[in-house]
């Protein structure tokens, strides 16, 4: 049942004095776009008839087709609270529709619906809950960010050597205004790194969600004199930030990856899930874990999971199933990053589990010793593979798989693919501070 109704959102913009109106809308990539408009133009907003030129959003159309419009999901409605208090700002999240009245293809909302839509046609609502890491940069005398986090903080300490806490609860702070159910916020293991935990949702609310809370992070950190990144490594030597991606299939109401009388309390489905995972999860990285940057993070002595297993109680396996149980019964896949365009990451998520489900496919067994700790041959006695090496393997990978071709679709698939290979060929040609800092003498 929808939230708001179009004569809610005119009567909102008018009582709460709200001057402008952000129509945000996200690129195949993962970029937040959006178009302001003032609050003389919100009825004309609300009834579908805003323009925007397609032709200019990367991974959109072509200059001839360029004309598209936005549909405001209106339940997205909210007041952005780090805005001034007189003229007020707010938003509403879009989909993008041609203007034939038909949904975009290359719309990455779109792509997460119709995912969604094959679970609901199965009987299954699909719930998500990220874990968004990141990190916070001082910045120098021109508001450039650097690596220095003026933080000598580590896992779960607090002030006064976690400098980036209160910015934490500014941030926890704005987005509970927003709606969020906060469940947690602590420092990482990292020197600078945070995590927010917030409630599970149905997966285009999570989505939006990761988009709206990377907005928050961002916009509150600049506010504040630092520098947020979602960038998966930013500084050698130290763990990399995660996004963690907690899932189940609900039915009727009921979490239907509980069993009360299966192996450790889990459901031939959630079984069978999981095996769809393995079974796709070297596509999948190409989305998961979208940039040059994010393979450095999937590198063994960083708590980073890159290794093809999965385990009830072992933080080094990729696929993890918390202790609880009941309706809090989830499984827990560890390589996303928080870089990756969520729309796409959970629709092919989404596709990867149903698939698992639909054959009936049966994991490997549990692995309950720390991978990190194998050689290589015991990892091969054990069959456990390693995710791509770099973002060349992940797209070659990501080709290979006609289930995820047909999950984002050709258009938002060609695109992809095209723009990934582009972004990989520019970082083969360039040349690094570490090769001039190993050859320039020696040779």
């Amino acid at each position: 049942m929808s939230k708001y109704a179009k004569e809610d959102i005119i009567r909102l913009v008018s009582e709460e004095g709200i001057e402008f109106i952000r129509m945000q809308f996200t690129d195949i990539f993962g970029q937040l776009k959006n178009v302001a408009i003032t609050a003389s133009q919100i009825e004309k907003a609300v009834n579908n008839q805003m323009t925007i030129d397609g032709s200019s959003i990367e991974g959109f159309t072509r200059i001839h087709e360029s004309d598209q419009y936005l549909w405001p999901d209106l339940d997205t409605f909210a007041i952005l609270p780090w805005r001034p208090q007189h003229g007020k700002v707010a938003r509403l999240i879009c989909d993008v529709y041609n203007p034939d009245g038909t949904p975009f293809v290359g719309d990455p909302r779109y792509v997460l619906r119709t995912a969604i839509a094959k679970a609901a046609a199965l009987g299954y609502t699909f719930n998500v809950g990220p874990e968004c890491e990141f990190f916070l940069f001082e910045t120098d005398e021109n508001g450039k960010p650097t690596t220095q986090t003026g933080d000598e903080a580590g896992y779960f300490d607090l002030g006064p050597l976690d400098h980036g806490e209160s910015v934490r609860r500014e941030i926890c702070m704005a987005l509970e205004e927003m709606g969020f159910e906060i469940e947690a916020s602590h420092h990482e293991v990292a020197a600078g790194q945070h995590e927010i935990d917030f409630k599970y949702a149905e997966a285009l609310k999570a989505a939006d969600n990761i988009m709206t809370f990377k907005t928050a992070v961002k916009t509150l950190a600049q506010k504040n004199g630092l520098h947020a990144t979602f960038m998966p490594k930013p500084v050698f030597g130290i763990n990399g930030s995660g996004m963690h991606t907690n899932m189940s299939l609900f039915k009727d109401g009921k979490n239907i990856f509980f069993d009360p009388d299966g192996p450790k309390g889990l459901s031939k489905e959630a079984y069978s899930f999981i095996a769809g995972l393995l079974t796709h999860v070297k596509s999948m990285a190409a989305v998961t874990n979208p940039l040059v940057n994010s393979y450095k993070r999937l590198v063994p002595g960083y708590e980073a999971p890159c290794y093809l297993a999965w385990s009830a109680s072992n933080r080094s396996a990729l696929i993890r199933i918390p202790a609880a149980r009941g309706q809090s019964t989830r499984v827990e896949l560890r390589c996303p990053d928080p870089s990756c365009n969520p729309y796409l990451a959970l629709a092919v998520c989404l596709a990867a589990g149903l698939d698992g489900i639909e054959k009936g496919m049966t994991p490997p067994a549990e692995i309950t010793e720390n991978i990190f700790e194998m050689d290589g041959e015991m990892r091969g006695a054990n069959n456990i593979e390693s995710l791509p090496a770099s973002l060349e393997e992940a797209v070659k990978e990501l080709v290979a798989d006609d289930l995820m071709k047909k999950t984002l679709g050709d258009h938002v698939f060609s695109r992809y693919v095209e723009g990934k290979l582009k972004e990989w060929d520019e970082y083969r040609i360039r040349v690094s501070s570490w090769e001039i800092g190993k050859y320039m003498i020696l040779y």
